[in-house]
């Protein structure tokens, strides 16, 4: 356990900041999993842009690497224009 109070101090950051980091993946693995669940190519396309968007906010503060949401986004892409 802590003991110095810089210590103390940096364990209670930690868990917040661990706590929104937990936030933020849970919603991009929900949004990922609701478009890929999603049948109708209008109303996945509408919600790709959404994903697309969410995933560029996350990339962009560090939360996930560049490449995994560079990645998810082709993925997600080839998936909506296969659909019917």
């Amino acid at each position: 356990m802590a003991n110095h109070k810089s210590a103390k101090k940096r364990n209670r950051s930690s868990e917040a900041k661990r706590a929104r980091n937990r936030v933020r993946k849970n919603a991009v693995k929900n949004a990922v999993k609701k478009l890929r669940l999603n049948k109708d190519k209008k109303s996945a396309g509408e919600q790709l842009l959404k994903v697309t968007s969410l995933l560029d906010k996350l990339a962009k503060n560090n939360y996930i690497h560049k490449n995994k949401a560079a990645n998810l986004k082709s993925k997600l892409t080839k998936h909506v224009t296969a659909l019917k």
